[in-house]
């Protein structure tokens, strides 16, 4: 009896708002109407921009009510533009207009359906505190029979009974009627199966950055703080035990020195894996002082422009170094350029890197695999490379990357 009390109250309280709401929405159809009439005349657009996001909204919190009262996961928002700002998704739009109007339509006499069995019962049972204020034959029950006297006053409470079971009966029903309603006319459309997918995809995709990254760090620090260190130790105990062999062993020590050649060359391979991994420079100083580090050791004079680079995944923040580490080898071996500069900048969901330089021009990727390999390094995280380099120059490359900054 308890849970049944519950979901009546529960089914009551979403067709209070759900009524209201389908209220308002009759509004917002004329509204938009009119808007878009006067669109025509071009005076309509700020309110056609107010109403879509109302709209918006609405949709929103329908859903959102709708998830609450079945039981379900809500559905991630399609990632689409906002009225006035950014392009508006067409889809997303006729999607929650449409369901405005099954809300104006199917609302209201859903919300009415369990109004008058609620009004009904308030009223069986207020009838004893008031009939007797009103002139003889005035008061009625909601069936329309008369309360003259106080032993109709008094079973009219009885009768109310059965009003409230009408009302138990009703309400969980039909909200949950609405409440499915709206659950498949904004979240079943193909679009919107699309939308949610894709909102999956990007957070997998933002998650699978920070573990690249994490773990390209750790790789680094592994090599750097462990392999490295004991390569640094074997030779040094083979330096230690080049001077405690007789001199005149010979054979002994030159194979001592071949060891001791073998681990220093060891070692340097070793450095420039870890810094082809991640260079350590990145973990220690940020992408923007790493490439200003690049730019001064170029044989071009090289100028550098960064922004505000916090916050960047550590697996992008290696591509975008690597990039222009290419480039800036390809202007010193191949581009005759006097200067080169590099600017980088994010605004939150972008980073961009240009890379320039005023030599000659003509760069062709087919004739070697530095720019090849750039795009393979951006295309795998869904970026862009744009390479403008008309004979006579000058050379511009532009990397686009998605990033969670």
């Amino acid at each position: 009896m308890g849970k049944r009390a519950a979901d009546t109250l529960s089914g009551l309280r979403y067709l209070a708002r759900a009524s209201g709401v389908a209220f308002a929405s009759w509004f917002l159809l004329a509204g938009v109407a009119c808007a878009q009439a006067l669109s025509v005349l071009g005076v309509g657009f700020p309110l056609l921009s107010v109403l879509l996001r109302t709209v918006e909204r609405t949709a929103a919190r329908d859903l959102r009510m709708s998830s609450e009262l079945l039981g379900r996961p809500l559905s991630a928002p399609a990632p689409k533009g906002r009225p006035g700002s950014r392009p508006y998704q067409i889809t997303g739009f006729w999607r929650e207009l449409r369901w405005t109007g099954m809300n104006a339509v199917a609302g209201l006499p859903l919300g009415l359906a369990v109004l008058v069995p609620a009004l009904g019962a308030a009223i069986c049972v207020t009838i004893p505190l008031w009939w007797w204020t009103l002139p003889p034959g005035i008061a009625l029950t909601p069936a329309l029979y008369p309360v003259d006297s106080w032993p109709a006053a008094l079973a009219a409470p009885v009768a109310g009974l059965g009003h409230l079971a009408l009302l138990g009966y009703l309400a969980p029903r039909l909200s949950g009627l609405h409440a499915r309603l709206a659950h498949r006319a904004l979240t079943s459309t193909r679009e919107a199966r699309l939308s949610a997918r894709l909102a999956e995809v990007t957070t997998s995709r933002t998650e699978a950055l920070e573990a690249h990254g994490a773990e390209l760090r750790r790789i680094e620090r592994d090599l750097h703080d462990g392999t490295q260190n004991r390569l640094v130790a074997v030779r040094m105990h083979l330096g230690i035990v080049e001077r405690v062999i007789d001199p005149g062993q010979t054979r002994a020590l030159e194979l001592v020195r071949v060891a001791q050649g073998a681990a220093e060359e060891a070692l340097a391979e070793l450095r420039e894996v870890v810094r082809s991994i991640y260079p350590p420079i990145l973990a220690d100083r940020g992408l923007g002082s790493a490439v200003a580090s690049l730019a001064a050791r170029s044989a071009v004079p090289c100028r550098v422009e960064a922004g505000d680079l916090a916050g960047i995944p550590a697996a992008v923040e290696a591509t975008a170094y690597f990039a222009v580490a290419e480039c800036l080898t390809n202007v010193a071996k191949h581009g005759g350029a006097s200067r080169a500069w590099v600017r980088i900048s994010a605004d939150g969901r972008t980073l961009r890197v240009e890379v320039g330089d005023d030599g000659a021009g003509g760069a062709d990727e087919r004739a070697g695999t530095g720019l090849a390999g750039i795009r393979r390094r951006v295309a795998a995280f869904d970026g862009s490379t744009e390479v403008a380099s008309p004979p006579g120059g000058p050379t511009t490359i532009r990397v686009e990357l998605p990033c969670a900054c």
